[in-house]
């Protein structure tokens, strides 16, 4: 599977972004997919993950309520809609996908895309 990650780019604080990635290959291998983020000077960190069917979507505490996670199964595409965001959003987004539902933990996913750089400005 290969992931394709757009979408990034500089936002003002309190802006949204809405960032894709798209898999080409073995889409069989995308029932879960999900989005980290390695902010500067810190580890990766799980940002959302979702189904095949859509659910269960999983957050990061500090991106619940602003964040949102969806796909559409014809594309073989995730979106990460960032809404409100704060610069301690900035960081390189990654997405990254999996055959089986592994939640936030990061080894459960078996392809990982490029990533994608936010930067949000104060």
């Amino acid at each position: 599977v290969q992931l394709q990650a757009s979408g990034g780019g500089l936002v003002m604080s309190g802006g949204s972004l809405r960032l894709s990635c798209a898999a080409s290959g073995r889409t069989e291998d995308t029932y879960a997919m999900g989005w980290w983020r390695r902010r500067p000077g810190k580890e990766r960190e799980f940002v959302g993950a979702i189904t095949y069917s859509g659910g269960p979507w999983l957050y990061e505490d500090s991106v619940t309520g602003r964040f949102t996670v969806s796909r559409d199964n014809a594309k073989h595409t995730v979106y990460l809609q960032m809404n409100n965001l704060k610069v301690e959003d900035s960081a390189v987004y990654y997405c990254a996908c999996g055959s089986r539902w592994s939640g936030s933990y990061s080894g459960g996913y078996d392809y990982w895309g490029q990533g994608t750089q936010v930067t949000v400005s104060s």
